[in-house]
């Protein structure tokens, strides 16, 4: 008997299925965990934080009761920082609404901040067995080639089509294994460049296969602009081995997290132009130091000045102690080279 697209599909995963700790469970908040920390992290980076964090916050209520620089220290290095700051204000949303019990089905879980239909229905389907389809970057490939889909995937209306032809194609029976294994054909199989049709178990049916055009599939009607920052840090050291450190504020990167002062600049500047900038006195330069930093819309072009001096009026923060706070990842990495 002829098996149709789902019974093929769950069939090549249960014996394909990559061995994942989030996958021994199905606990709604460590399928959570894991989906929020999965979100634009590669699993092998990913699976060290799931473990790290799940000690720290071993249930919703150890997490709710945490503040935000012990909650961004230990999700340092992922990035995406708002990701964990919505993760903080939804777990008290469960503990105040939902009597401390982490939801399983879809209409609660979207309502809680910062899960959107995607991680909804992850959850509902691993968790609560609701036929809910997810939609991420590996369904959109997957299927846009299958289909031969000329839809730009950065339009909204696209993502409803795919959602729609997701309940087409779903196994209502394993609503679950279905949408972990359309994650792990994307990923494993119908890759972004390296795609493996030769080993497809679809490619006699798949449009863009067939018609030679895989490479085009899926496209994007806009390309991102990129846009260059140029930052540059003071790193100032007293004789007593001692720093100056802000908390950033405001809507923009690294919300929260910690920095040296910043002078940001529009294009690249030398030591000498930086030094016109400075409003404290030194004793002398020391070093510059240069790290490219890229994120999804931006170039980070960042310059570290160290500076010796003599006595400062700030509160100063022991540069051995420089470790017990949150900071970006570029910076945490100039850091790691001082201690």
């Amino acid at each position: 008997m002829k098996l149709k697209f789902s019974e093929k599909l769950i069939e090549w995963y249960r014996v394909n299925k990559r061995n994942l700790p989030w996958r021994l469970t199905k606990q709604p908040y460590k399928i959570w965990v894991s989906e929020i920390i999965l979100q634009q992290t590669r699993i092998e980076q990913g699976e060290k934080y799931y473990y790290a964090f799940l000690e720290k916050y071993p249930n919703i209520s150890e997490l709710a009761k945490t503040n935000d620089e012990e909650l961004l220290k230990v999700w340092e290095g992922l990035g995406y920082y708002s990701r964990a700051l919505n993760m903080l204000k939804a777990s008290r949303v469960v503990l105040n609404n939902y009597k401390g019990i982490f939801p399983s089905n879809y209409d609660d879980l979207i309502k809680l901040p910062g899960i959107g239909d995607y991680t909804a229905s992850a959850i509902s389907s691993i968790c609560n067995n609701e036929v809910q389809p997810v939609v991420d970057g590996n369904v959109f490939r997957f299927l846009s080639r299958m289909f031969k889909i000329d839809l730009p995937i950065d339009k909204l209306k696209t993502k409803t089509y795919f959602k729609k032809l997701g309940f087409k194609l779903i196994d209502v029976v394993n609503p679950g294994d279905f949408n972990q294994a359309m994650m792990d054909y994307g990923s494993m199989v119908c890759r972004p460049k390296k795609f493996q049709c030769h080993k497809c178990l679809f490619s006699s049916n798949c449009k863009a296969f067939n018609s030679n055009t895989v490479m085009l599939y899926p496209f994007k009607e806009k390309r991102i602009k990129i846009k260059h920052r140029f930052l540059n840090y003071i790193f100032i050291i007293t004789n007593d081995r001692k720093t100056l450190i802000k908390k950033r504020n405001g809507n923009g990167i690294w919300k929260n997290l910690y920095e040296f002062p910043l002078i940001e600049t529009k294009k690249e500047s030398s030591v000498n132009e930086i030094i016109k900038e400075l409003d404290f006195k030194y004793l002398k330069f020391i070093s510059e130091k240069k790290i490219k930093h890229k994120l999804t819309h931006q170039q980070l072009n960042i310059s570290f000045f160290t500076f010796k001096v003599s006595n400062f009026d700030d509160d100063l923060t022991d540069i051995k102690a420089l470790s017990n706070y949150p900071f970006p990842r570029p910076i945490n990495k100039f850091i790691s080279e001082l201690v």
